[in-house]
């Protein structure tokens, strides 16, 4: 969908050797050479997506409905963010994007969708470990804008 060539975008995961990642380019590369489709986010979608991603796809879709906050993991996550997006660019109004993590397509993907992620800790560990990480700062972040006392609230004149 980023139109990045597989090489820059797939990673070794958690745990892949140099063998292993290389056949897992090699296996991705052909399936892009067997694509037949159409340039569609849909159609990219139903030819590559995993059930999983289109789940998640579907959910920030319905989040976005419901304006909903949208807090986005890793890669994975990102990546499922992105298939959405290609449907409804509105969804980055609603999205905050927890972390980066240590997967170099990552940072590809977030620089795509001009995204600055809360945390960078190249965590690789994935059930949502980036949000988890990152929902305190949030809550802290909406606690201070709901809670903070203003200088009038709290009587504090401007001069000295």
């Amino acid at each position: 969908l980023c139109k990045i060539p597989i090489a820059e975008c797939v990673g070794k995961g958690t745990g892949l050797d140099e063998s292993q990642l290389s056949h897992k380019i090699q296996v991705l590369e052909q399936a892009m050479k067997n694509f037949n489709g159409d340039s569609e986010a849909l159609t990219y979608m139903a030819w590559f997506g995993g059930f999983e991603i289109l789940q998640i796809a579907g959910s920030i879709l319905e989040a976005r409905q419901q304006n909903m906050v949208i807090l986005i993991d890793g890669f994975i996550a990102t990546t499922a963010f992105l298939c959405a997006y290609m449907l409804d660019k509105t969804l980055i109004e609603n999205a905050i994007f927890c972390h980066e993590s240590g997967e170099k397509g990552h940072r590809r993907l977030l620089s795509f969708l001009g995204a600055e992620p809360l945390l960078k800790l190249s965590l690789r560990l994935g059930e949502g470990t980036g949000c988890a990480l990152a929902y305190p700062l949030i809550k802290s972040a909406v606690n201070f804008l709901n809670e903070m006392s203003t200088f009038e609230s709290a009587s504090v004149s401007g001069s000295i």
